[in-house]
């Protein structure tokens, strides 16, 4: 039966860490793969995490199924994390959260729900956007069509076109939106830019669907949900997929929620019930360990005042890192401005580089990044500045 399936090619992303991982360089440098690391290049886990866990382990007394829509607790702390406990959305009971394994369950989990309702539905996604939006939505039989976002030649959002683009869209497709720290530019929406581009979704009917893996790493928790904030508070439906992989460190913990906000409640009862027909089909259960954590953090005001100490020093260094680069290679060339960096949010950067120069880092210095160029700060360590910042101004 298999025999006639040809091999396909890695994950770029993946295959970039296979490489890393086989080259004995003392001196490489990992600037690919999209996982927070402190500056011994680790992936930590957080102290709130680790005395969540260990009440978690202390006080679990089953291993049965957890319910197929949450782990108690978990629900409400996405909502109230996500929109503020505050918001009208809550109140008004509008608002359907499941838990899914990962961003990427809730994405998926989200296309095949949009799927059901409206078969071939159209998603439009930013040109660039994360390589795996692709496949979770297309795979579910959704159509996808792209809206300029990035202008790699300025190094900055090309609005204009952006919002000329997006007139296209008509009543009921969907558009997909990076909530804060745009993966893989780094090029975030203001606010002034956000309520224009709530306004056209008010205007051409359009509906958000609002992917959310970074809150809390570009300028802070409260700060990072303003547009999904605003667009839900304005409009009457809204998706919004959330990842905790990176601001609570739950990578191979697979911690993630869906919601989805209906017009009214009679609808919300009735989008829940087909989510949970959907997650019976692909996955049935999903896992409890990083939602309980989740949970437990956000309902315990020592522990989450802990968690967002935390978080402000790894978006603090992240920042800190970005100057240092921006400084140092602005100070031994003088071909280009980087200062572009500096200005950006979240893990990502593109450098604008072309594939041979990043081949030549990668072959001459060890340096790994994707071919496109894009760079993951937090992949930097203070002693690696100085040989990265020099590399770079060698290939240019």
């Amino acid at each position: 039966m298999f025999a006639s399936l040809p091999q396909l090619p890695a994950d770029p992303i993946l295959g970039l860490s296979a490489a890393f991982a086989q080259d004995t360089a003392a001196d490489k440098v990992d600037l690919g793969v999209g996982v927070y690391k402190n500056d011994q290049g680790q992936t930590p886990i957080l102290a709130s995490v680790r005395a969540a866990e260990a009440r978690r382990l202390a006080e679990e007394t089953t291993k049965a199924y957890t319910a197929p829509g949450d782990y108690p607790g978990a629900n409400s702390a996405s909502q109230q994390l996500a929109f503020g406990a505050q918001h009208p959305t809550l109140r008004d009971q509008r608002l359907s959260t499941i838990q899914t394994p990962g961003g990427c369950g809730a994405l998926r989990v989200a296309a095949e729900l949009i799927n059901r309702s409206q078969p071939g539905a159209t998603v439009w996604v930013s040109l660039p956007t994360w390589g795996n939006h692709i496949p979770l939505l297309s795979g579910a039989g959704l159509q996808l069509r792209e809206y300029p976002y990035y202008d790699a030649a300025r190094h900055c959002i090309d609005f204009d076109r952006m919002m000329a683009t997006l007139t296209q869209a008509e009543p009921g497709d969907l558009v997909l939106l990076h909530a804060s720290c745009h993966n893989p530019s780094g090029a975030d929406l203001s606010p002034e830019q956000w309520r224009s581009l709530t306004e056209l979704a008010a205007t051409g009917g359009f509906i958000p669907f609002i992917d959310m893996a970074y809150q809390g790493f570009g300028e802070g928790v409260e700060e990072d949900a303003f547009g999904l904030r605003l667009m839900a508070e304005q409009l009457p439906e809204l998706v919004l997929a959330t990842s905790y992989s990176k601001n609570f460190g739950l990578y191979r913990e697979r911690a993630g929620s869906l919601s989805i906000l209906s017009d009214q409640p009679s609808v919300a009862q009735a989008v829940t019930s087909q989510l949970l027909s959907i997650t019976r089909g692909l996955y049935s259960m999903p896992p409890s360990h990083g939602a309980a954590i989740v949970d437990i953090i956000y309902h315990d005001p020592q522990l989450y005042a802990q968690w967002l100490e935390e978080l402000t020093q790894m978006r603090e260094r992240i920042q800190h890192l970005r100057r240092a680069l921006v400084q140092r290679l602005n100070s031994i060339q003088s071909q280009r401005d980087f200062g572009f960096i500096q200005a950006e949010r979240g893990m990502f950067s593109f450098l604008g580089l072309s594939v041979e120069q990043v081949q030549r880092l990668r072959h001459d210095w060890h340096i790994y990044m994707t071919d496109n160029s894009r760079i993951n700060v937090a992949g930097l360590q203070k002693h690696s500045i100085e040989a990265v910042a020099q590399a770079i101004a060698q290939v240019l």
